[in-house]
């Protein structure tokens, strides 16, 4: 599904911030990528996303080689992908409903076909009833949720996941946890950067670490 083969991403002013990194996630699979601050993740999910481009090597999602996309392809590759991030980045003027919509109204999508979508993947995160309330009438947990939600909402095959619970305490936090191992159980393959240990540690999935640019653990 997500293949990095000896990839390697330098900047002429920094050097090398990845080093020959490969490794391999099955359709499905969930994985924590974790590593000190400046180790790297974030370049790796950058490149993921193509917001940038390996130096050498090659990344490969679903069999297509990231390195050869053209930038008039990427809106439709980024369709393959759904993003949360810590911060939810969520469109504080906009409901519920418009905020998880926002990615099938870019892609097309007719108004029937967009509300069955929108409200099938509230009612996953558990926010039926929630559509047209703001953002900063939810909590924390339930703005995340948000995120989830407009982040599945295409059915995309690769969901990476930024730091997801680095604003939530412990109890919420696990109760995201669980919703990505529900996507995860339909075939969904889930990357998730995390500096959260003690969280990483009680789930029972694989963890990436990185140091200083170089994968140095991959089970």
């Amino acid at each position: 599904m997500l293949k990095f083969d000896n990839v390697t991403k330098r900047y002429p002013e920094t050097g090398d911030v990845l080093h020959n990194v490969s490794f391999h996630l099955q359709q499905g699979e969930i994985a924590f990528l974790t590593g000190h601050s400046g180790a790297g993740k974030t370049t790796l999910l950058k490149l993921i996303a193509v917001m940038e481009r390996c130096t050498r090597g090659e990344i490969f999602l679903d069999g297509q080689c990231l390195s050869h996309v053209k930038e008039s392809q990427l809106p439709f590759l980024r369709r393959k992908m759904g993003f949360i991030y810590q911060d939810y980045k969520l469109l504080t003027d906009r409901t519920v409903f418009d905020n998880v919509a926002l990615p099938l109204a870019i892609a097309g999508f007719g108004h029937a076909e967009i509300r069955r979508r929108v409200r099938a993947a509230l009612d996953k995160v558990g926010l039926l009833g929630k559509e047209k309330k703001l953002p900063q009438a939810l909590s924390g947990g339930e703005q995340q949720r948000v995120g989830i939600a407009r982040a599945v909402v295409n059915k995309p095959p690769l969901i990476i996941a930024d730091e997801p619970t680095g604003n939530l305490d412990p109890e919420l936090s696990a109760e995201i946890m669980l919703l990505f191992e529900q996507f995860q159980q339909v075939g969904v393959t889930v990357l998730i950067a995390s500096h959260d240990i003690s969280l990483i540690s009680q789930m029972n999935h694989r963890l990436l670490k990185l140091d200083h640019g170089q994968l140095v653990s991959s089970v």
